[in-house]
């Protein structure tokens, strides 16, 4: 059974955008090569070979990443050019963006002294939001996030300033003894509770908010992968059987739903990313635990 615009065979498997399982680069390196003369006439002294460093660099996942930037930095400063009394589209949805990150995030879960992160907050929320919409496009279908490097550099990046906000703020040992002993815990109890604390603040922390992160958009493109992958090979089936072919058109109606469900995840994911790294830095400048 032949459909117009498909020419899929049994067995084929249809390939949209970037595969999340696929890592190869971008621009291969080519094989370089070397000469000896002394061990005869070229080409039969020549020998080739290609270092496996040279292809590592640029990958598709670097490349949405650098884009990802690329487009957060020229939104601010489209925003932030030119502003009027009465805001354009893409200066309202900006301030509209800026405000919701300022007031409800940072100036509600850190206090007195949030104007000091919003920027960061802003800056991660930005690139969050536009490397989880890439999985949304057939162009790339693939959200940057879904491979867990990623998301852990982000966490690494929380990591460092929540640590680095409280030490500078109670010293090493006073950072350690807030973060490690709560208030009002009994000696004997404190060798208990100690290491459980330090584990769940230094540890657990930076694991879980990587992971989160990562599993939820993995999941949700591993998801919108076999609706979209399986439906198609279903709809091209040609051993004539229709129910095959109704049950794919089924499954690539019902991917319309997988991707409005993975919009709000998008959307979801880097909101609560925020709002965790701002309640870290909370924790970190608080007078008590």
């Amino acid at each position: 059974m032949a459909y117009p615009g498909f020419t899929l065979l049994d067995g084929d498997v249809p390939q949209f955008g970037v595969s999340a399982f696929d890592s190869r680069p971008l621009f291969p390196s080519q094989g370089w090569q070397l000469c000896h003369p002394a061990s005869g006439n070229p080409p039969d002294s020549c020998s080739t070979f290609q270092p496996a460093w040279t292809d590592i660099w640029i990958t598709n996942h670097i490349f949405q990443a650098v884009l990802g930037a690329i487009i957060v930095i020229a939104f601010w400063l489209i925003v932030t050019n030119k502003m009027r009394v009465v805001p354009s589209k893409v200066q309202w949805a900006g301030e509209y963006l800026y405000n919701m990150l300022r007031n409800g995030v940072a100036r509600d879960l850190i206090g007195p002294t949030y104007h000091k992160y919003v920027p960061f907050l802003v800056a991660m929320f930005s690139f969050i939001i536009i490397n989880n919409l890439f999985g949304e496009f057939f162009v790339t279908m693939f959200p940057t996030f879904s491979k867990v490097g990623f998301a852990w550099g982000l966490a690494l990046l929380t990591y460092i300033l929540y640590n680095a906000v409280g030490i500078k703020k109670h010293g090493v040992l006073g950072y350690l003894k807030l973060m490690t002993v709560p208030e009002g815990v009994k000696f004997p109890i404190i060798l208990l509770i100690a290491p459980l604390e330090f584990f769940s603040n230094f540890i657990t922390r930076p694991i879980t908010l990587g992971l989160r992160l990562f599993a939820n958009l993995f999941a949700g493109h591993l998801l919108v992968m076999i609706f979209v992958v399986g439906g198609t090979w279903l709809v091209t089936y040609t051993n004539n059987n229709p129910l095959y072919n109704v049950t794919g058109a089924f499954a690539l109606i019902f991917s319309f739903a997988i991707f409005a469900l993975e919009l709000l995840v998008a959307f979801l994911q880097a909101y609560v990313f925020t709002i965790l790294t701002a309640s870290y830095v909370a924790a970190a400048e608080a007078d008590s635990h």
